[in-house]
């Protein structure tokens, strides 16, 4: 038998779903029949499964010892000795990171130690802010992701009521995404909008785009202005209007004007070029624009982040970043 206090972070869960976080070994079924036979105790006592937990409850699970051993994965933070994090901002609640490319975001089938989360974790453990024996439950959390080999920012919540605020407020699009690339070419006309449908084939882990609706397209919605022209290339600044995945890549290379570097959607011939490694492609200016309640994370809102430089446009067009304007609006960066 173990028991558990339930503190702020792991408050207001579902007594399934914390049990499926805290005990991950354990198979949801099981769980669940674990629940049903009151070898769960909520306070002494059984409890249905969406029992709402409170601070200070006392949880007792009767459960066999090897369900709580961790899974590898999840301890990976404890080998990153030194974490290698470029931080944009911080403060209790969260924390914006420019990723390098090349690096993945998540642990996957072939890595699980050197990841931009597992070096957050670490990062937050060393600063002794997290402490997975205390939390049970929660982790420390990416609210957004962007592809392996591309760069640029990407929010982190420190707490749980972090995390549910940011997760919403992704999903409602009250924040706003900014993109540097460079492409193949010059659009036509040099501003404007792509619009189309995008279709995810799961197991290439590639997408095409249709300009008219097509069974299990998603509406993919991208702006873009050119700001300069250079050597057979165009560097582009786009803002996410909806957020799917490749959808820059697979848009531009749907109107004939791929983007530099990258070898699923573009040409290796032309890309041999430049010797470009990685897609050139950044996302390098968020903007906390919320309409609705953002409790704890108000004070953010209608402010914004940039990164101070992105290496292809250093390389290749030798200019500084654009400022903070986008189709004829303009916005005011406050300091980081």
């Amino acid at each position: 038998m173990k028991e558990f206090t339930i503190g702020k972070n792991d408050a207001g869960q579902r007594l399934d779903r914390w049990l499926g976080k805290a005990v991950p070994l354990l198979p949801a079924p099981l769980a669940q029949k674990y629940i049903r036979l009151k070898r769960v105790k909520l306070n002494g006592k059984g409890a249905k499964r969406d029992t709402r937990l409170n601070p200070g409850d006392l949880l007792a699970l009767y459960i066999n010892d090897e369900f709580f051993d961790a899974p590898a994965p999840e301890n990976a933070f404890l080998s990153v000795f030194q974490p290698q994090l470029d931080i944009v901002y911080e403060d209790e609640n969260l924390l914006l990171v420019n990723k390098r490319p090349g690096l993945v975001v998540h642990p996957d089938e072939h890595e699980y130690v050197n990841t931009l989360i597992t070096h957050i974790q670490a990062y937050l453990y060393q600063k002794n802010e997290w402490n997975p024996k205390q939390e049970n439950a929660f982790t420390p959390a990416l609210c957004n992701r962007i592809d392996r080999n591309t760069g640029g920012i990407v929010i982190a919540a420190k707490t749980a009521e972090a995390l549910r605020i940011m997760n919403q407020k992704v999903k409602d699009r009250e924040i706003e995404k900014y993109y540097l690339c460079a492409i193949h070419g010059k659009m036509a006309p040099l501003s404007g909008k792509l619009e189309g449908y995008i279709v995810k084939d799961e197991a290439r882990n590639q997408v095409t785009v249709h300009s008219h609706p097509v069974t299990g397209g998603r509406t993919a919605v991208t702006l873009y202005r050119t700001l300069q022209m250079k050597n057979g290339l165009s560097l582009v600044e786009c803002e996410l209007v909806t957020g799917r995945t490749h959808q820059i890549r697979a848009q531009f290379a749907a109107a004939g004007h791929p983007l530099l570097g990258d070898g699923k959607y573009g040409r290796n011939r032309d890309n041999r070029r430049y010797d470009r490694k990685f897609q050139a492609l950044w996302s390098y200016r968020l903007v906390f624009s919320f309409t609705t309640d953002a409790g704890i994370l108000e004070p953010l809102n209608g402010r914004s982040w940039q990164v101070d430089h992105v290496d292809f446009v250093d390389e290749y067009f030798g200019t500084a970043l654009p400022g903070a304007s986008f189709n004829g609006k303009t916005r005011t960066l406050p300091n980081k």
